[in-house]
C-alpha cells in the first residue's frame, strides 16, 4: 500500500507577490495620499494663526485655536449668521426637493397620461444646459418678482431656496423615476385591491421602500446647495442672509487683506455639518443597497 504524498505549496517570491498583489497596495497608498493631503493642509492652515498661506507649509508647526474664536468675534463678518443660513437654506433646499421629487417620480412612474413620455425627455435635455447660462435669467426674474412679491425677490432667501429647487427637481426626478420603476407595480395593485387610493400608497408603502434613494437625493441636494457659490452670491447681496459659501469669500477676496488662516478655520467648520449627515445616512444608503443586492 503506497503513503499519500503531501505536496507542499512553494512560498511566493517577493517579485512575485508584488506582480499579483503588492502593486495595488502602492496605488492604495498613492490615492490616500493624494486625497488627504489638501485636507491635513487645510486644517494645518486654520490652526496656524499667522494668516498665509506660505506659513502653513510645515504641516502643524503650531497649533492654536485663535482662528476659531476670531470667526465669531468679527461683526462685519458674521459667520453665525452665515452657518444658520446655510443650515436653514440647505435643509429646506433638500427636505423639498426629496419631497417634489418623490411625487413627480411616482407620477412618472406609476401613472399613463399624455405627456408622460415628453415630459421625461425635457427633464433629461434640460439638465444638459450649464447652470451658469441661466444666472442672468435667473436675476432679471428675481428682480421683477422683487417689486410684486418683495418677500421672494432678489436678496431674500426664500428666493434663493425656490431657485434651487427649480433647478434639482429635474436632474432628482429623473433619478428618483428609475429607482421607483425597481418597485413591483404589484404591489399597488394589491393595496388598490384593499382600498387604498394613490396617496396612501404613495405615503404609507412606496416611500419606505424607496429610502435608500431618498436618503442620496437628500444628501446630494445638502452638499450642493450648501457650497453652492454663483447663484447665492448674485442673489443675497445682505451680509446678514448671505450663505457659508458667500461670506467666505470675504476673507480672501480683499487684495489688501487676505485671512486664508481664517478662511481655513471657516471651512473646516462649514463642513462638519456635511460629514454629520453623510455619517447619518450612510446606513440606510448601505443597507438599502445590501437589501437591494439579496433580493
Amino acid at each position: 500500500m503506497s503513503t499519500p504524498t503531501v505536496v507542499r505549496k512553494r512560498k511566493p517570491t517577493l517579485a512575485k507577490w508584488f506582480r499579483a498583489t503588492g502593486w495595488r497596495h502602492l496605488v492604495g497608498i498613492a490615492v490616500v495620499i493624494f486625497a488627504a493631503f489638501p485636507l491635513l493642509y487645510v486644517l494645518s492652515s486654520s490652526l496656524n494663526p499667522n494668516g498665509t498661506l506660505v506659513g502653513s507649509n510645515d504641516l502643524f508647526a503650531t497649533v492654536d485655536f485663535e482662528n476659531y474664536i476670531a470667526l465669531f468675534q468679527r461683526p462685519q463678518q458674521p459667520y453665525a449668521a452665515w452657518f444658520l443660513n446655510t443650515l436653514l437654506i440647505g435643509g429646506i433646499s433638500a427636505l423639498c426637493t426629496v419631497f417634489l421629487g418623490a411625487l413627480a417620480a411616482y407620477a412618472f412612474s406609476r401613472m399613463r397620461f399624455t405627456g408622460r413620455r415628453v415630459g421625461l425627455l425635457t427633464l433629461l435635455l434640460v439638465q444638459m444646459f450649464p447652470q451658469l447660462l441661466a444666472v442672468v435669467a435667473i436675476f432679471l426674474l428675481l428682480n421683477g418678482i422683487s417689486d410684486i412679491f418683495p418677500a421672494i425677490g432678489l436678496d431674500t432667501q426664500i428666493g434663493l431656496i425656490l431657485v434651487y429647487l427649480g433647478g434639482a427637481l429635474g436632474v432628482n426626478t429623473y433619478l428618483m423615476y428609475g429607482f421607483f420603476n425597481t418597485v413591483p407595480a404589484s404591489i399597488d395593485e394589491a393595496a388598490k385591491i384593499d382600498g387604498a387610493g394613490h396617496a396612501r400608497i404613495f405615503f404609507t408603502i412606496i416611500l419606505r421602500l424607496v429610502a435608500p434613494i431618498l436618503a442620496v437625493v437628500g444628501l446630494l441636494s445638502f452638499i450642493g446647495t450648501t457650497s453652492e457659490f454663483v447663484i447665492a452670491s448674485i442673489v443675497l447681496t445682505d451680509p446678514a442672509k448671505q450663505t457659508l459659501a458667500v461670506g467666505l469669500f470675504q476673507f480672501v477676496s480683499d487684495e489688501t487683506s487676505k485671512n486664508w488662516s481664517l478662511f481655513a478655520a471657516g471651512a473646516v467648520m462649514a463642513a462638519i455639518p456635511v460629514m454629520a449627515l453623510f455619517l447619518f445616512l450612510q446606513k440606510y444608503i448601505v443597507s438599502g443597497l445590501t437589501a437591494g443586492s439579496v433580493k
